[in-house]
């Protein structure tokens, strides 16, 4: 003991002599009932390392007490035809497909909100770093990233303080990682005010034979900590700040905000590389949230059951740190390792290789029990399940919200609607010129999206595209989406919307989709209604996933996202993955070619409740989301992969937010070429005047621009798989031309989309 430092030990004979000591276990988040179980579990008060233990892992963020019973619906509805995609599923780390040739991608979304509004841009940076190493511990290299982001209102002075910080710390992580940002979303609500959303993915791949897990089986193995030295940030940060609600000036508790090393990550991501590749490895695990606590919990867990660990062989940063901050600390760029003893040397030689600091804390044992010591001193002596899987579950009430009846009787019907070709033209203009809708390049021209190479398709593209398979040119698209306008409405049909548009994304670019990723972000659980919004969220998706026949392989939940009583509006954003089996057939999203043909696939209906003319024209949310058709979604992916297949389509881009008329203006800007329109085919097919065809939100519907020489081919396709299709135009010339209605020149649509969000930073 005589080269620690001096630090008087709560051991677990002292806890077991002295039963009635008093223990900050409110302070650290636990409730009283919560304190009594893990007594009655350990037959004694937790010594103080012990509480620290359970006070993280018992968290909402990292233990999902309040979410489990909701969550088991992905499992209990996912067939057996959904689990031959799946080669790990829900439980570890990060959820594994085959993607076919012997390859397999991992993929995950996370959230890291809360401590993104405390500290802007080491919150963002760290939640890129946290989610890289989820992909890394399951034996993938990472290919890239994406970024899903919500805001206050674009014109509030907060959003000026937090949204500059949060986009350079995605950006200046991401890119010294050498990590292309390959999409994500960027959305302005003033629910989000004092409250951003900050949801992180990350794609990795590796061979199918590479995958690793994250447990600890052989006695005698050791247990390896490499990485990053310990220090004090992030001392219970993540795990109790995303588990308290934020008042009115601000969260309930502060701890300090993870602080990340980006090209510590990057030398330790090839370091992890080589440890695979020389099969030294007999489980990972990241260290994120809740730290040491989690990693060795959740390893000895989910392998034998016994491990003993030297906490005083932890290489620190800082000296001072006491064990339960060692336990809690949060820092970045740490992995931990199960190595077998004839194995050691090698490891060591890879680590030294990559000047990466390794150290053995301890081994597997033949006992039950987790037990960590300082020197002799025995601090901690727990079943490690009891820390890392059997916490608490809740049940929590359940009420659908009052105001929900109002809120849905109040559709736009009433509302004034364009009633003359230059009113459309206005609101065209307005359109595309709001915050939702804008030219987002002043946040992603912060990104790299083509470091690397593999990158085919990025932002402002439908979904990013990353080839896996540099021979074969095999590779993955990647869509997250979420309207929170349609699942404050419903919740239900919200999210399933959000997972019908993320898997559209994904099939108009021409791939196959494949599994699902999700980020569920709501208000408290303490609060009925919200639960009963969550409640429906998971239902819709895992009914909606179990129709399209695509499995979720993992995810996270983010609860505790709002300011005094005001919670966000629900907001689960929904990633889908698929494959191609090449990248160069993907389809582009705006056209780049005179004279092609352009057809509208699919049907239009009178569907503008919680759209983005109602928003923008009128700050109006109310009514009905749009009407949820998952067989017509089949059937248009169907339609699109067989004419991307037979090479006829030279863009597809799929229409929600903004209906045909940011669909038509988007394709237009997106390579300068212009197009010329008659919605006639479709007034007079579905029923509809000028401004509905063009301004609706219906779903299971996108354009397409097809060379005239294929024109008839394509159509053969589109009857053939039984998709509804009007062909409305043809593309060339310098202005959007609307046939009786209006005539946008792209210099004026392209001077109303850009500079927007540059514009209100500035100020």
């Amino acid at each position: 003991m005589s080269n620690l430092p001096a630090y008087k030990c709560d051991t677990v004979d002292i806890a077991s002599q002295d039963p009635q000591a008093e223990q900050p276990w409110a302070e650290l988040g636990l409730k009283s009932d919560e304190y009594q179980q893990i007594r009655e579990i350990l037959d004694r008060r937790p010594t103080s390392a012990e509480l620290a233990m359970y006070s993280v892992m018992w968290s909402e963020h990292c233990s999902y007490k309040s979410s489990k019973v909701h969550l088991r619906q992905f499992g209990d509805k996912t067939t057996d035809e959904m689990k031959e995609k799946l080669l790990v599923g829900i439980g570890e780390n990060a959820g594994v497909v085959d993607i076919g040739d012997g390859w397999a991608v991992t993929f995950k979304i996370e959230s890291h909100n809360h401590p993104s509004y405390i500290e802007p841009h080491q919150g963002a940076a760290t939640g890129i770093g946290g989610i890289v190493r989820d992909i890394m511990s399951m034996g993938a290299r990472p290919l890239a990233v994406m970024d899903p982001l919500r805001f206050g209102a674009l014109d509030h002075p907060d959003t000026a303080r937090v949204l500059p910080g949060i986009v350079s710390g995605v950006g200046t992580y991401g890119n010294s990682l050498g990590l292309p940002n390959i999409g994500g979303e960027i959305n302005f609500d003033s629910c989000y005010q004092g409250n951003p959303l900050v949801n992180a993915l990350c794609v990795g791949s590796m061979r199918t034979e590479d995958i690793h897990l994250a447990n600890a089986t052989g006695v005698g193995n050791l247990i390896v900590l490499f990485g990053s030295k310990t220090g004090g940030d992030g001392i219970g940060g993540v795990s109790v700040l995303a588990s308290e609600t934020f008042d009115s000036t601000g969260p309930a508790k502060r701890p300090a905000v993870q602080v990340g090393d980006p090209f510590a990550e990057k030398v330790l991501i090839e370091c992890c590389l080589d440890l695979y590749a020389a099969d030294v490895v007999a489980g990972i695990q990241d260290l994120g949230g809740a730290g040491l606590s989690c990693a060795t919990s959740e390893l000895a867990s989910n392998g034998d059951g016994g491990m003993q660990i030297h906490l005083d062989r932890v290489p620190l940063r800082d000296p001072s740190l006491s064990p339960e901050e060692i336990l809690m600390s949060e820092s970045q760029e740490r992995m931990m390792a199960v190595v077998e003893p004839g194995k050691l040397e090698a490891f060591m030689e890879i680590a030294a290789k990559w000047d990466v600091e390794a150290s053995v804390l301890g081994e597997v044992t033949d006992g039950e029990n987790l037990e960590v010591f300082w020197g002799d001193d025995l601090l901690v002596q727990v079943p490690p399940r009891s820390v890392a899987h059997d916490g608490p579950v809740y049940q929590r009430p359940l009420e659908r919200p009052a105001y929900l009846d109002d809120l849905q009787a109040d559709g736009t019907a009433h509302l004034n609607r364009p009633r003359t070709g230059d009113d459309l033209a206005r609101t065209v203009l307005d359109l595309i010129a709001s915050p939702n809708m804008c030219d987002a390049s002043w946040v992603t021209d912060q990104y790299d999206r083509y470091v690397r190479g593999n990158t085919a398709q990025a932002m402002p593209d439908d979904a990013g595209v990353v080839r896996v398979d540099e021979e074969t040119g095999r590779g993955v698209a990647l869509s997250t989406d979420c309207n929170p306008r349609f699942t404050k409405l419903d919740p239900y049909a919200g999210s399933q919307l959000a997972l019908a548009e993320a898997y559209r994304n994904v099939a108009v670019a021409g791939a196959a989709p494949l599994a699902v990723s999700d980020c569920l972000n709501f208000g408290s659980p303490e609060d009925p209604g919200v639960m009963w919004q969550f409640s429906e969220a998971v239902t819709a998706l895992a009914d909606g996933c179990a129709v399209l026949g695509i499995p979720v392989t993992g995810g996270n939940v983010s609860f505790y996202n709002q300011t005094g009583d005001i919670a966000i509006h629900p907001t689960p954003v929904v990633a889908v993955l698929g494959v191609l089996d090449d990248v160069a057939k993907r389809n582009r999203s705006g056209w780049a070619h005179a004279q092609d043909a352009i057809y509208l696939l699919g049907e239009t209906r009178d569907e503008l409740d919680g759209s983005a003319w109602a928003e923008v024209a009128h700050s109006h949310l109310g009514g009905l989301p749009p009407t949820v058709d998952l067989a017509a979604e089949q059937t248009l992916a169907s339609a699109i992969l067989a004419a991307t297949d037979q090479g006829l389509i030279t863009s597809a881009h799929d229409l929600s937010d903004g209906g045909l008329a940011a669909g038509l203006a988007e394709s237009v800007l997106r390579h300068g070429v212009g197009a010329s329109v008659d919605l006639s085919p479709v007034a007079s097919r579905d029923g509809v005047d000028a401004f509905v065809a063009l301004l609706s939100e219906s779903t299971a519907r996108a354009i397409a621009s097809i060379s005239a020489s294929d024109a008839e081919a394509f159509e053969a396709v589109l009857s053939d798989k039984g998709q509804a299709f009007a062909r409305i135009g043809t593309t060339g010339g310098d202005h959007l031309k609307v046939e009786g209605q209006f005539t946008l020149a792209i210099e004026d649509l392209r001077s109303a989309h850009t500079g927007v969000i540059e514009s209100a930073m500035s100020h």
